[in-house]
């Protein structure tokens, strides 16, 4: 084999493996994410995200996110949800907390597709700041730092999207580090 055909198989190969090719689909918990797959059909397979799906089947939302939507999701990874106080996802899962449980879970819902393009274009055009009106009614207020999208949540709270981009048939999923709470 001469040098360039071996520099084309190691381009090739790193191309591969950091998902720039044409046509890769994005991984998120060490699974695939398939666009032509509904938030729900993706999401229970990614390892990074089992809390989230149980407390979306606890608060009785999978027909929802199922549904045609489009949705924008800000998902919380599992060490988001073991930032919180301990004990308190046990509690929330308990049937006599679905109320609330919803209330969270929705809050982190946003009606319509906002890309991450669309979401910094916002950002731009609130002067810094862009408003958005979740799915339970309440505010996240999305922000730049440097380069990553931050959203603040009515109590103040801070989360960062670590993944942004992740099409669904029915949306959008942004992955983020903290759960954020309504009033």
């Amino acid at each position: 084999m001469n040098k360039r055909m071996t520099f084309g198989f190691i381009g090739a190969a790193v191309l591969l493996a950091s998902g720039a090719v044409a046509g890769m689909n994005p991984m998120v918990g060490g699974k695939e994410m398939f666009p032509t797959k509904n938030i729900i059909e993706n999401a229970v397979n990614s390892a990074d995200h089992t809390t989230l799906v149980a407390a979306v089947k606890a608060a009785g939302l999978v027909d929802t996110l199922s549904g045609p939507g489009p949705f924008t999701v800000f998902a919380p990874v599992n060490a988001a949800f073991d930032k919180l106080p301990a004990g308190t996802v046990a509690n929330l899962l308990k049937p006599e907390n679905k109320d609330t449980l919803v209330k969270i879970l929705t809050y982190h819902v946003v009606a319509g597709k906002m890309s991450a393009a669309d979401l910094a274009k916002a950002i731009k055009k609130g002067k810094g700041k862009a408003e958005l009106k979740t799915v339970s009614g309440g505010t996240l207020w999305a922000m730049m730092d440097g380069k990553s999208i931050v959203l603040k949540d009515e109590k103040g709270g801070i989360s960062k999207v670590t993944q942004a981009d992740v099409f669904q048939s029915n949306g959008v999923i942004h992955v983020v580090d903290a759960v954020m709470l309504p009033n």
